[in-house]
């Protein structure tokens, strides 16, 4: 960080007062042996990456449990399944390899944290070993882990994410179908509705 950058950070830490001794001490530097169990339960994570501008972006990656392989204790691989083709976080890895991911697993409280370097990677090898109903990733992510830590409860207690009262209904929140024909002129709410739902059908993999 610049003086600047360093001025700001030490007038909040002022203002919040010291980090605690365990929340600095529980950091590691690699993988180890809950890390990896965490990693081989969870089906949901989310990535943030950052373009050579600075801008931040936050995307979901989401399958079946163990769908991020552990390599070896500094080492992660990503398959990047089929979206939208925007490629935005790999648009930034490709510029600024800098990724931070936060591992969840449905009805635990606690979620995992791995910050790291991202490489997109088409070697055939690795590729061929997240392959799902014989279709293999066009490009996945190798990403050199280089800190790691658990993260408590408190933020997905506070949301309530997985108390079944908690769950809202369809009906409550308007569908993505909707939410693009009001956005975008010409767009048809009903054959939106249905190309997405085919979408899921056809093309998850």
């Amino acid at each position: 960080m610049d003086s600047e950058s360093d001025d700001a950070c030490a007038s909040w830490r002022d203002h919040y007062g010291p980090a605690m001794p365990l929340a600095l001490k529980k950091q590691l530097p690699a993988l180890d042996k809950h890390a990896r169990a965490f990693i081989e339960r969870s089906p949901f994570l989310t990535m943030a990456t950052v373009d050579a501008n600075g801008r931040a972006d936050c995307s979901p990656r989401g399958d079946q449990p163990g769908f991020v392989r552990v390599l070896d204790d500094a080492t992660l691989f990503l398959p990047d399944r089929p979206g939208n083709n925007r490629l935005d976080s790999l648009g930034n890895i490709a510029s600024h390899p800098d990724v931070g991911l936060l591992f969840l697993i449905p009805g635990i409280n606690e979620t995992l944290r791995v910050n790291g370097k991202a490489a997109i990677t088409t070697e055939t090898s690795l590729l061929a070993g997240s392959a799902v109903k014989d279709r293999t990733p066009k490009s996945g992510l190798v990403i050199a882990v280089e800190e790691v830590f658990f993260h408590c409860t408190k933020a997905l207690v506070r949301a309530r994410l997985w108390a079944p009262e908690a769950q809202a209904a369809r009906s409550e929140v308007t569908t993505l179908a909707r939410v693009l024909a009001d956005q975008i002129e010409g767009v048809d709410a009903e054959k939106a509705e249905m190309r997405l739902a085919e979408s899921e059908r056809e093309r998850l993999y």
